[in-house]
């Protein structure tokens, strides 16, 4: 490993154990496939499975994992109205596991998540059985103030950038703390302890993933 890897296993470890004190589960992996092997091996076949957007799980391969698997995908981007969206959601909400990431995440072990409409947030909250969170080393923040900075100034412009949203952070680069009608970051929500111990997994990647 190279000294910027060693270093963040070595920070995981700590993390790990902050995770745990939080009821959350931490797991640590090298690279990508390392963490795509361990899922292929875990995940049952007949498992319900849903995700949220985000570019740390497609990048890592688990899209292309549980698409091509013997699993129920329930795809939110197969909705063409309103009302069938909300029919998806409230099927994602029943599903066995949740795949999403998380805008940062702190040394100490607490997640900091931005949202527009807040389903991705929802379910990490409450809903599907398993939350799994697909977590880069770019995603460490020192502390809560250091994390809230990220999800609005590093996390939601590129985003924006990536949904072709109208708003001040796609012109500028950083949050505009706007109200337009395109904003991405209508809820900020801080996940400090998971009250069902273990539902919440955070495999922590020694990789860069997502924005």
């Amino acid at each position: 490993m190279t000294p910027k890897e060693e270093a963040f296993a070595s920070l995981a470890e700590g993390m790990i154990k902050k995770l745990e004190m939080r009821g959350m589960e931490g797991h640590y992996f090298e690279n990508r496939e390392a963490l795509c092997s361990y899922l292929k091996e875990t995940l049952p076949e007949d498992a319900v499975i849903a995700a949220g957007g985000s570019e740390s799980v497609k990048e890592s391969g688990i899209m292309n994992l549980i698409t091509s698997g013997d699993y129920t995908f329930i795809d939110r981007k197969a909705a063409k109205t309103p009302e069938e969206s909300r029919e998806i959601f409230s099927r994602t909400v029943l599903a066995d596991y949740y795949f999403m990431s998380t805008n940062a995440i702190t040394m100490d072990g607490e997640l900091v998540n931005i949202d527009g409409n807040g389903n991705r947030i929802a379910c990490l909250a409450q809903g599907p059985s398993h939350v799994y969170i697909i977590v880069g080393r770019n995603k460490v923040s020192v502390d809560l103030q250091d994390a809230i900075q990220r999800a609005r100034n590093i996390a939601a412009p590129a985003n924006v950038k990536r949904l072709h949203k109208q708003t001040p952070c796609q012109v500028q680069g950083r949050c505009g703390n706007c109200f337009s009608p395109d904003c991405i970051c209508s809820h900020l929500i801080v996940t400090r302890h998971c009250g069902e111990k273990g539902r919440i997994h955070v495999f922590l990647v020694n990789e860069d993933l997502g924005y």
